[in-house]
């Protein structure tokens, strides 16, 4: 193609600004219009869009590839003569797009030299409409630094994309982008637009061709003034329809012409009280769609294996959350079972390695006060209660077949049960509670204490330190009512903690060493893996070590996942969801100073 080669697309007309002989033909090199920039303006009615479809029709008619932007569905009448591929959002189109379909309608349109009307105004969203134009807009222009073929981009009501003012959105870059650097690779535009004054001034004084149609709006008329001259800003509101002033830069003057009428069906008429009857339209050929259907098809089988997969993961979460549940409801009944089994050791051996920090509790607050100003440390008519209770009148155990025996121990684990569920330790506390108080291996009467029970002793002293305590059962240390001489009551104590702060502590001065420890780590460092967490509480760092402790503090709910395989402490939250959401936030880090001073702070809670 020479670049010499021209389309004819208006006559001159007579008036103010016209050439001085009229009737002469106005032609366009088809390089200049192809790889250029053009802007093509007017109000509704004055024919910017029939010379827009002249345009594209003489471009057609000699087999140059073109594809139109069209906002209001008005060029699909361009079938009637041509084989043009009309995609769009409705069934009014030859196929259905969305954007994944952007990359092959650009291949059609500059590879095969398809023409393609991009049909927006058929999609009821913007965003997808607006997303489909710009990813065909960056295709096109990376296909055409590859390919090098003159091709023109018509856009409809650009004022929309390329605003003078307001933001310009991700459509209107793109447009920008391809005015600016289009034409070295061989890609043109054409902006089209009933309102100049809109329309980013950056662009339309870039162009390399501009047609002004009538204008009467006092904005737009000023925009003529001020890119022609004076003289075209009044003369603009009396043209003729199809009458335009025709600027260029391959002509030194401003022409006043007459743009030829489109032959084809004008489906941007307004509707009139005649019948309206669509002409017979072209058809595109059943390959250049089926590449496009292939595309459809594959769209929506991964959006329906998108889909199963979705449901296969709510289901599987589903899943997840009930064998949570089950562990948990698992875990309850190991610790009541434990409860259970201790009870009976101690009972029938004098000692409880395993008594619960509850049972403590349980035994402290029914504890008798001393009357007799002894020291309390076993001595007087309450050591002598604790020798009978423990098996009679010679101090032996008590034999587990008879009397107070099973009977007792079944009762110690109806009240541990009790307190798991919520319930207070005096409702279950019977006979069996005083059988459970005394099982244990509590301090002897010369006051020391079998080193068997330096686990029992552990959970009793993480109670102690929750209430403030420091010493024996009734609020006062050894030591004090020795030199004092006077027995302390549970008077003198500090208040006693709420249900939900014993059970806390209870339930962490229960774990093992390293499992405290490793609380203690995400309480300083926040949130870590469970294997730096293990590292730094002793451990060797094997993995299922390591998991498996981090699975107690886990599930307890003092640490939580936060992603990427980390956790974090969370006992204030703890507090607050066991206590249902009652407790201000002053109240929630007093609890939580007193369990972590207790059993987190790296301190042993023996």
């Amino acid at each position: 193609m020479a670049e010499t080669e021209q389309i004819t697309v208006a006559d001159t007309s007579a008036g103010p600004g016209g050439s001085e002989e009229a009737g002469r033909s106005v032609d366009i090199p088809v390089v200049e219009l192809l790889t250029g920039r053009g802007f093509i303006t007017g109000k509704s009615g004055s024919g910017k869009s029939n010379t827009a479809s002249v345009v594209a029709e003489k471009l057609l008619d000699n087999g140059f590839g073109l594809l139109i932007v069209d906002i209001d569905g008005e060029y699909y009448g361009l079938k009637e003569e041509y084989e043009i591929l009309h995609v769009g959002g409705d069934e009014e189109c030859d196929i259905q797009v969305t954007e994944e379909h952007a990359g092959k309608i650009a291949s059609l349109a500059l590879e095969q030299n398809v023409p393609i009307i991009l049909d927006v105004s058929s999609f009821l969203d913007e965003e997808e409409a607006e997303a489909l134009l710009t990813a065909v807009a960056r295709q096109l222009f990376a296909k055409a630094k590859k390919q090098k073929q003159p091709f023109l981009m018509l856009v409809e009501e650009c004022h929309e994309w390329i605003p003078e003012k307001g933001s310009m959105g991700e459509v209107g870059k793109m447009l920008i982008k391809i005015g600016k650097r289009g034409r070295k690779h061989g890609l043109g535009i054409v902006g089209i637009s009933q309102r100049p004054a809109d329309v980013k001034k950056d662009y339309i004084t870039q162009c390399d061709w501009l047609v002004w149609h009538r204008l009467t709006w006092n904005n737009d008329t000023k925009v003529v003034g001020r890119i022609l001259d004076s003289e075209y800003e009044n003369a603009v509101e009396d043209l003729d329809d199809g009458e335009a002033f025709m600027m260029t830069d391959w002509s030194e003057s401003v022409r006043r012409v007459q743009f030829h009428r489109k032959q084809t069906f004008d489906a941007g008429a307004t509707p009139g009280l005649d019948d309206f009857e669509r002409p017979e339209l072209k058809s595109v050929s059943d390959d250049l769609v089926s590449e496009l259907e292939t595309i459809s098809e594959e769209e929506q089988a991964r959006e329906d294996r998108i889909a199963e997969l979705r449901e296969e993961l709510d289901r599987k979460n589903s899943r997840i959350a009930e064998l949570e549940k089950e562990l948990q409801d698992a875990r309850d009944l190991e610790r009541m079972a434990e409860q259970f089994t201790d009870a009976l050791v101690g009972h029938v051996e004098g000692y409880n390695p395993g008594r619960t920090a509850k049972e403590e509790m349980r035994r402290d607050r029914f504890a008798e006060p001393e009357d007799d100003g002894s020291s309390g440390n076993g001595s007087g008519d309450d050591a002598a209660e604790r020798e009978s209770a423990d098996g009679g009148d010679e101090g032996e155990p008590a034999d587990a077949t008879s009397g107070g025996g099973f009977g007792d121990a079944f009762s110690a684990f109806e009240s541990a049960g009790a307190a798991m569920n919520g319930g207070s330790p005096d409702d279950a506390t019977t006979d069996g509670g005083a059988a459970t108080a005394s099982a244990g291996s509590g301090p002897s009467a010369s006051g020391e204490t079998p080193d068997d029970a330096s686990a029992d002793d552990a959970l009793a002293a993480a109670v102690a330190a929750v209430d403030g305590e420091t010493g024996d059962d009734n609020g006062t240390t050894a030591e004090g009512d020795a030199d004092e001489g006077t027995a302390g009551t549970a008077d003198d104590g500090p208040p006693e903690q709420p249900p939900v702060v014993r059970e806390i502590v209870a339930d962490v001065a229960a774990m093992d060493d390293k499992t405290r420890r490793m609380l203690h780590y995400y309480r300083e460092q926040g949130p870590g893996t469970p294997l730096n967490a293990h590292f730094s509480a002793g451990g060797s760092g094997d993995r299922t070590a390591a998991y498996a402790r981090n699975r107690t503090l886990r599930l307890r709910g003092l640490v939580e996942h936060v992603g990427r395989g980390q956790y974090d402490y969370r006992l204030r939250d703890l507090l607050r969801e066991e206590s249902d959401e009652t407790l201000d936030d002053e109240t929630v880090e007093t609890y939580a100073a007193r369990v972590e001073a207790a059993v987190v702070d790296g301190q042993s809670p023996d």
